[in-house]
This record gives structure tokens, C-alpha cells and sequence, in this order.
């Protein structure tokens, strides 16, 4: 394998990663938007209701996303750097629109149990903390790559 297979299997795998996890926020947003969604019409509550509206305004950015992701991957090497730059940047804006939905997700914790809901938010924050950490580029980090 050459060097610059190896780069594009990295980058192709870091890209895997978000789709990963933004498949994940879909999942888990329609999840929500159906069974909280059957549950509202039976028994209504003003903090629900207000729950599934951010996650239902998440969801178009989400699918977005894959859209955008998808037409990245197929049109590899075609794109000018600018064209590619505004797409990563409308990519990042939909990610963080699919990581707020997670406050939707909260308040339908907080709904269920006070106890729940302050165990997830902070559960959330320390995952994405971390996993934000983790994912960091090594010279970000300040660390060196060993050498071999």
C-alpha cells in the first residue's frame, strides 16, 4: 500500500465515524418522534410537546447530512477546494443542528424522572467531552505520532 491509500483509508474511516453517530441521532430521533409522539396524542404535556419539536427540528439537518455526505463521497476529486470547504461547513452546521436534538432527548428524560434526566445530561456531557477529546488530531493534542 502506498501512502496516500493509506490517508484516504483514514479519512474515509473518520467520515464512517460521523456517519456512524449521525445515523445513530437519526435513529434515536425518530424513535422518539414515534412513541412520544403516540404518547402526546394520549396524554399531552407542555414539556413533551416542546421536546419534540427540537427533535423534529433536527431531523431535515440530519438527513441533510447523509445528503451531503453522500455527494462529497461521489464526487471525490472533483470538487474545487471552495465548493468542498462550503460543504464541510453546511456538513458541520447539520451535525451540530443532530448534537442539539440531544436536548429534546433531555427534556423527554427530565419528563419521565428528574433523577434520569440530570444523569443523562450529564452522561451526555461527559461522553462528548471525551469523545471530543479522543478524536482530536495528535498534533492538536500536542502529542507525537511515535515513530516506527
Amino acid at each position: 500500500m502506498d501512502e496516500g491509500s493509506v490517508n484516504v483509508e483514514s479519512r474515509t474511516s473518520s467520515q464512517d465515524k460521523r456517519w456512524t453517530i449521525m445515523a445513530a441521532l437519526l435513529g434515536t430521533n425518530t424513535a422518539f418522534m414515534l412513541f412520544q409522539g403516540i404518547e402526546q396524542e394520549r396524554n399531552y404535556s407542555q414539556v413533551r410537546e416542546i421536546a419534540l419539536t427540537i427533535i423534529a427540528a433536527a431531523i431535515p439537518f440530519q438527513g441533510i447530512y447523509f445528503l451531503i455526505y453522500t455527494f462529497i463521497l461521489e464526487h471525490e476529486g472533483q470538487l474545487t477546494e471552495g465548493h468542498l470547504k462550503r460543504l464541510q461547513t453546511a456538513s458541520a452546521l447539520c451535525q451540530l443542528m443532530a448534537y442539539a436534538s440531544l436536548i429534546g432527548v433531555a427534556m423527554m428524560w427530565y419528563n419521565i424522572s428528574n433523577y434520569v434526566g440530570v444523569f443523562f445530561v450529564l452522561a451526555t456531557g461527559a461522553a462528548v467531552i471525551l469523545i471530543r477529546t479522543v478524536m482530536r488530531p495528535l498534533a492538536a493534542v500536542g502529542d507525537e505520532i511515535p515513530s516506527q
